[in-house]
């Protein structure tokens, strides 16, 4: 068996910890210093990380390589599996020319860029990170912001700062679940804890985003409209997570923020409205590699039937994802689709036919090395249900349908090699124990001043995974064994990890490589990582006080642990 060394470099800690932050240092400042190609950087990372888990941790080559192909093949499926599908059905209704019309329907609702940034990026992504996570939101936003009018990188900005505030309670609850579970805090609590958190977040999200687009003149004239948004989202993921249930805390608090701007808007509107961009609509056929197939007819649609026409994607993705969340259906999903195996070369089954890890983490403590394959259940696979609806509603023919699909595979192929890179380079540093050697070193090494450090930490592992359920499954217990050694509130500190690692979304180069794939800017996730970084920091500082109060003057906002 294979033990994870917490501290294998001169038996020194520090020493370890800054080793370990090699791979990362190296892919960061390849992408947004050196403006390397994502694809190249991460690459390279995932390079360093395979020699420092050899040489450094002492991994077996062949575990190293094994952990390598895991994590590339859960980069493929369920990561790009998702963004696949997801652009696909963009796709479809670029070819019909549905894209067009759905673009005209958005402007008629506002012709405000900083206005349609709160509806689409804020609202609508929220919608879509309850109900399928990952990149799904970003690359759907994005496009939708694209359609309305705004230029490509600004939409990747926007979307990618957008999906921040939902993130904690998002994919239907899944991070606060993963937290629970590896902490052993009762859900409710953590998710109570949270909802304590990310209003805080998310009523500054959408001021953030109306500077993003228009500087200090859009935060002046649209300040009103984006307060709302913040406060009522805030509010109702408050409500929800409280006194509610976790899994529909962004359903809720999503729907309920649509429905108040949009009343709102028939009330007040900006005086001085930011014009859209008509020149970005004619971009967005270019950027997608795809427009509008001659073989089908002009929309003359008019009325009901071309807005439900224009919004039939997005309605039927939000119809499927919803039955699937039905507890019966999803039972039934789960029992004919699941698959659980230990990932050769990382498990074995023992003599009771019962899956045995074969490596240790430093307390002697196997890590789970068996992998879910939940293809029928899982998201991509419901987007390329909601596509197939699509094609069927929007009568598009089999052979085009197809086709779409084969070009935005080529359109994504260096997008692919980037995702599959980076989880490749996640999984090596997490089996190895790279990850936990530079987490317990600022737990134990800060560990007077850990309140600071508990959302850096959150922040750390989202940066490294893309993913605020797999950074609170890898740092959640490491946050609550810091917090008892400080004396501090193992539920603030581990509901800080969750609440806190949404800011490293925007970084995260698989969520980098999304945004780019999905606005046509492959190849440029380091000209989008350079606008977001200091966002990512400037929010992450703002939610470190935040933690920093909670854990004493505002210690009553913690809520009690039930015996």
């Amino acid at each position: 068996m294979f033990t994870q060394p917490i501290a294998p470099i001169a038996g020194s800690l520090a020493l370890s910890a800054l080793l370990a932050a090699v791979p990362l240092i190296l892919l960061f400042v390849l992408l947004g210093v050196f403006k390397i190609k994502a694809w190249l950087a991460a690459l390279i990372g995932l390079f360093a990380s395979i020699l420092v888990a050899i040489i450094g941790w002492g991994m077996p080559t062949f575990m190293a390589l094994s952990a390598t192909a895991e994590g590339a093949f859960y980069g493929a499926f369920p990561i790009m599996w998702i963004l696949l599908n997801a652009i696909w059905v963009y796709q479809l209704s670029v070819i019909t020319g549905w894209f067009e019309s759905l673009g005209s329907l958005i402007r008629s609702v506002s012709d405000d860029q900083r206005i349609l940034a709160i509806l689409i990026a804020f609202c609508f992504g929220a919608l879509m990170e309850s109900l399928a996570g990952f990149g799904a939101p970003v690359a759907i936003s994005a496009a939708m912001l694209m359609a309305a009018g705004m230029k490509p990188m600004k939409a990747a900005v926007v979307s990618l700062l957008a999906n921040t505030a939902p993130v904690a309670f998002g994919a239907m609850g899944a991070p606060i679940i993963a937290l629970a579970s590896v902490t052993g805090i009762d859900i409710h609590t953590l998710s109570s804890m949270a909802g304590r958190q990310t209003p805080f977040v998310a009523l500054i999200v959408p001021l953030v985003l109306v500077y993003l687009v228009d500087g200090m003149r859009g935060v002046k004239q649209t300040w009103p409209v984006a307060l709302v948004a913040g406060f009522v989202f805030g509010l109702a993921q408050y409500v929800t997570s409280n006194f509610i249930t976790v899994e529909i805390t962004d359903v809720v608090a999503s729907l309920a923020t649509i429905a108040v701007v949009l009343v709102m808007l028939r009330f007040w509107k900006p005086k001085n409205p930011m014009p859209l961009d008509h020149s970005a609509i004619a971009d967005t056929a270019a950027a997608t590699g795809s427009g509008k197939l001659a073989n089908y007819p002009e929309i003359t649609a008019t009325g009901g039937r071309r807005i439900w026409g224009a919004i039939a994607p997005y309605a039927i993705i939000i119809i499927v994802f919803s039955i699937s969340q039905i507890p019966a259906v999803k039972t039934w999903l789960l029992s004919i689709g699941q698959v659980k195996f230990p990932w050769p070369g990382l498990g074995s089954l023992g003599a009771d036919g019962k899956p045995v890890s074969e490596i240790m983490n430093s307390a002697g403590k196997p890590v789970s090395t068996i992998f879910t394959f939940d293809h029928i259940r899982a998201t991509g696979t419901l987007l390329m249900l909601s596509g197939i609806i699509t094609a069927i509603a929007y009568r598009i023919k089999p052979g085009d349908a197809v086709r779409a699909y084969w070009n935005t595979l080529k359109q994504l192929k260096f997008t692919i090699v980037t995702v599959l890179s980076v989880l490749a380079l996640a999984y090596v540093m997490n089996l190895s124990g790279q990850t936990a050697s530079l987490g317990s070193a600022l737990a134990l090494g800060l560990v007077g001043a850990f309140a600071f450090v508990s959302p850096f930490i959150g922040w750390l592992g989202v940066a490294i995974t893309g993913s605020d359920t797999s950074s609170n499954a890898l740092f959640g217990l490491l946050q609550v064994t810091a917090a008892e050694q400080s004396g501090l509130n193992p539920v603030l500190m581990a509901s800080s990890n969750s609440s806190g690692g949404v800011m490293g979304k925007m970084i995260s180069p698989q969520n980098l490589a999304v945004a780019a794939a999905a606005v046509g800017m492959v190849n440029k996730e380091g000209e989008i990582f350079r606008k977001v970084v200091l966002w990512s920091l400037v929010l992450l500082a703002y939610f470190t006080v935040l933690v920093v109060l909670q854990a004493g003057p505002l210690s009553w906002m913690v809520p009690v642990v039930q015996p």
